[in-house]
This record gives C-alpha cells, structure tokens and sequence, in this order.
C-alpha cells in the first residue's frame, strides 16, 4: 500500500469548519464540471454532510490547500456503527501527490472508527465518477477495487407530454405530510431495498438523519397503498436541486411487484415535476439491482446522465 505521512510540499491541510461549506461547494463543482460537464453541487448538500451527527469535523474532515486556493476535500462518515466507513474524496487533477495524504489520513481514520464499533476490521467505500479526478491506478496500488456500478439516470419533462396520471385501479396514492406516513415511508424503503447491495439498516431516527428530513417537502414523497393488501411502495423525491427534480427512492414490496406499480409512480414523479415547472428529473440506480430497475427506467425514457463507480477496501483493525 502506499503511504504518504507529509503533506506534499506547497499543500497545506487543515480541518473543515461548517462556515467551509460554500468553499467545499465551489470545490464539488469545479470537480462536476469536469467528471460530468456540469456544475450540480448544492450548497444545502455540504451543509448537510458538515452536519451530519455520524461527522466529527475535528477528527472526521480535511481540507487540502495550495496558498489560498482549496483544492481537495475528505470527509469520512460512520453510519454504520460496525465495519462499513463510508470515505468522500474530491481533488483537482492536478494534486494527485495531496490525494494520496489525504487518503493515507482518512484510511487510518476509518480504520479507528471500526475498531471504536468493535469490528474485526474495516471496509470502506468510496463513490467516484467512471471518468473521476482521482488517479485509479494510484488507488489500486493502495488495494481499493471497483466492486459496483451505478447510473445516473436523467429524462426531459412536459407538462403536456407528461401528465400526472390516475392510478390504476385499486390502487390509492398519498402523501407523507403527516408523522405516521413519514414512518411508513420509512418501514416501506427498508423492507422493499432490504436486498440490496449497498443496504444498511437504518432507525427511523437514523434514517431521518441520512435524508435530511427536516429539511424535505414531505408533500413529495408518496405511499402507494393496494386494496385489501395495504401500503406496498414509496417513491421519495426532493425539489431541491437546480433545474431538475430527483427520485432518492422508488421501492416495491417484493410481494406486490409485476403489478405495474413501479411503472405508475415513475409516470407520477414525471407528472408532478413537469406540472411544477421543471424540464428535467433524475435519479440513481444501481445497474446490478435484481428487480430490473434500470430496464423500467429505460421503458420510460431514461438515459445515463453519467455513472459511478463503488470503490471498496478492506483493512485489518
């Protein structure tokens, strides 16, 4: 593995602060535009990561500089509470040498993380554009491989060519603006996504930690209920990003799928955004899944946007 225990020369590091949010942001975005051809970074999303309670800033974030300029960010984050660390790394090209410290800091700090869970050892994650910033080649040298891929999936929207349809029969929609539907929401995505690859179990305190629930228009997240079976499927969205609305989950009780569910809130996301005003929805979806989730995303006009990659490594504690 390779190890780098001095900053490279020139390069300062330090610890994030949450007032570094908009720098970190400016950051993300000049890496966007380089991976993706677009800027697509919010603010409120590093405000949110700064945030987030599985974070201590002091021992969990790092800036890298060069003079005033900040040209590398890492945050490490611990949801978990076993083995699984979750790493952030985002560096211009070319700082590869800053790359490699920031990383040797943050492994070690993933790895004292892990050991204060109790595991036995340490996996961690890291997500990257297919076409990243990073130098792969130096991160398999440390012993990190690809071991997912996922899609960005990404289709215009009409208000006229995209109607908010009715359900199919026997089948009710509503909303989540009320506490017990907000926990029903959540028991749904833990039930139906429980398969998963990437899945952990989450509380419901957890949970509403993760997808910053405060902060979400709950009017946009809906319970899909079956008669005379009950709730069987949630579909989450947000209308918090620039220019387009995102699907964080659409899930289906495995004992209600091949009903077309899938389909109808798909067409009901692409109604609803294009009936606000928006021209565009996106959301992510890991090519691998078992439910065929990236042919109905197909079926219904979405194309790749871009893909990442999960990069794994695992350490000994």
């Amino acid at each position: 593995m390779t190890t780098t225990h001095l900053p490279p020369a020139g390069l300062a590091v330090r610890r994030a602060v949450p007032g570094d949010a908009p720098a970190v942001r400016d950051l993300l975005n000049r890496v966007d535009l380089l991976e993706i051809g677009r800027a697509e970074t919010e603010l409120h999303e590093v405000e949110a990561d700064l945030a987030h309670p599985g974070v201590d800033l002091r021992d969990d974030s790092w800036l890298l500089a060069d003079g005033e300029e900040l040209v590398g960010y890492g945050l490490v984050r611990d949801r978990s509470g076993g083995e699984r660390v979750d790493l952030d790394q985002y560096v211009l090209p070319e700082y590869q040498a800053g790359a490699q410290y920031l990383f040797t800091l943050m492994e070690r700090r993933a790895v004292e993380r892990a050991v204060a869970n109790g595991a036995s050892r340490a996996v961690l994650h890291l997500l990257l554009n297919t076409r990243p910033t990073l130098d792969t080649g130096a991160l398999r040298e440390r012993g990190w491989e690809r071991v997912r891929r996922y899609h960005v999936m990404a289709r215009r929207v009409d208000a006229q060519a995209d109607p908010v349809p009715a359900p199919p029969p026997g089948i009710t929609l509503r909303d989540c603006r009320r506490e017990e539907d907000r926990r029903t929401a959540h028991r749904l995505q833990q039930e139906t996504f429980a398969g998963d690859f990437d899945f952990r179990p989450r509380t419901f305190e957890q949970w509403w930690e993760d997808i910053d629930g405060d902060r979400l228009d709950w009017s946009l997240t809906w319970i899909a209920a079956l008669e005379g079976v009950g709730d069987v499927a949630v579909l989450r969205t947000r209308d918090n990003r620039a220019g387009e609305g995102w699907a964080d989950r659409l899930g289906v009780l495995p004992t209600a799928r091949g009903r077309g569910l899938g389909g109808y809130l798909l067409r009901h996301f692409f109604g609803h955004y294009a009936a606000l005003g928006h021209e565009r929805v996106a959301l992510g979806v890991d090519t691998a899944n078992a439910t065929g989730a990236l042919a109905l995303y197909e079926a219904h006009g979405m194309s790749t946007h871009f893909a990442v990659d999960t990069w794994e490594l695992v350490l000994p504690v």
